[in-house]
């Protein structure tokens, strides 16, 4: 079989981005584009993502057609010599090609967006909050393997660890890539907090909501809303916030509550809540206009047995394994310091497959 005949082949870089990409390009090369800077940075943004999307698409093509080149004058001359190199180059175009293809499941409407993440802890008491704290940590160094930006906005510290804790996460489709872990977590392992050595099972749960930009709107009236101000946690000593320059929000006709105390300033703290509950009203909406609330129905149940999507077994063996896709993974130290591209893969082939069947 010609090399080629293994892909389900790219559309030459995908055309319709790259006329959005000469689009771009061209309005970039206008007189007085700069004149309006923050639009202009925008713009230049979505370039550059439009780019990292097409340009190894276009580079995966060429290769695949100089090998195809190759494959024809090997057999055209019988030269079995060549046949290893070809092998080796084919799996290798071929391990590239599967993680582009990832982008192409990707295609809602804010999947290209940053988003919010946040851990919750469930039953378990002191147990779950050391488990919601590792597996915040799971998400931050996936982030930072990526090269994407985590920024903390509100964090409520308990005995053990965390009793929940949200971020932002910036980067190209970080919403995409993360949108299939809203659901429960939980862990079995021996206990470091029972003298007994005990085998224990923890719960946590994950939320997930894409950072909405100025191109979607979401209608908040300000009678809809109560706002309240308090005082940060902090260290102590000279750490103590001595203003109430933390803000909580809740939206009424929905019972939303989000809350940011990161910043020292109220405004920036009012900002950052707004941002959220932005975010989570457009979840909120999105179920009640498309009526898919199976599709999310992970985020409304209880944070305990049997509502799990995924389970991290440290004892008596090592065993990361996700419900949905059946996907296992026995490296749980690899998992836990965020490798999790291939739950997070397999969950967009599964979430593809079971849209093109509905």
């Amino acid at each position: 079989m010609k090399p080629g005949g293994v892909f389900d082949r790219p559309n030459e870089g995908r055309p319709s981005i790259g006329n959005k990409i000469a689009e771009i390009e061209a309005k970039a090369g206008e007189p007085g584009f700069w004149n309006d800077a923050p639009a202009a940075e925008k713009l230049m943004g979505e370039l550059k993502s439009l780019k990292n999307r097409y340009e190894p698409w276009k580079s995966l093509h060429a290769e695949i057609e100089d090998l195809e080149v190759l494959w024809e004058l090997a057999a055209e001359a019988g030269d079995e010599s060549e046949g290893a190199g070809i092998e080796a180059s084919l799996k290798e175009l071929s391990a590239r090609y599967e993680k582009q293809n990832i982008y192409e499941l990707m295609g809602g409407e804010v999947d290209k967006n940053a988003c919010f993440l946040t851990v919750h802890a469930g039953a378990g008491g002191t147990e779950a909050c050391d488990w919601s704290s590792m597996l915040y940590r799971m998400y931050l160094r996936w982030a930072e393997r990526r090269g994407f930006k985590a920024e903390e906005v509100d964090r409520l510290d308990a005995e053990g660890g965390i009793k929940s804790a949200t971020c932002r996460i910036d980067g190209d489709y970080a919403y995409g890539y993360l949108k299939g872990e809203s659901g429960v977590h939980r862990l079995v392992r021996i206990s470091p907090f029972d003298a007994n050595a005990r085998r224990h099972t923890s719960f946590a749960s994950v939320y997930l909501f894409p950072v909405i930009d100025d191109t979607i709107e979401v209608d908040i009236r300000p009678e809809d809303l109560r706002v309240d101000t308090y005082r940060s946690g902090g260290a102590g000593g000279q750490h103590v916030n001595k203003t109430d320059s933390a803000v909580r929000f809740t939206h009424l006709p929905t019972g939303i509550v989000v809350a940011c105390q990161s910043e020292r300033s109220q405004t920036m703290n009012r900002a950052i809540g707004m941002s959220i509950l932005k975010s989570r009203l457009y979840e909120y909406y999105r179920q009640e206009k498309e009526k898919e609330n199976e599709k999310f129905a992970q985020e409304k149940k209880d944070i305990s047995w049997g509502n799990q999507i995924r389970s991290y077994v440290f004892q008596p063996y090592t065993m990361v394994k996700d419900y949905r896709t059946k996907t296992e993974m026995g490296n749980i130290q690899a998992v836990m310091d965020g490798d999790i591209d291939p739950f997070i893969e397999e969950y967009l082939r599964f979430a593809w497959q079971n849209n093109a069947s509905n």
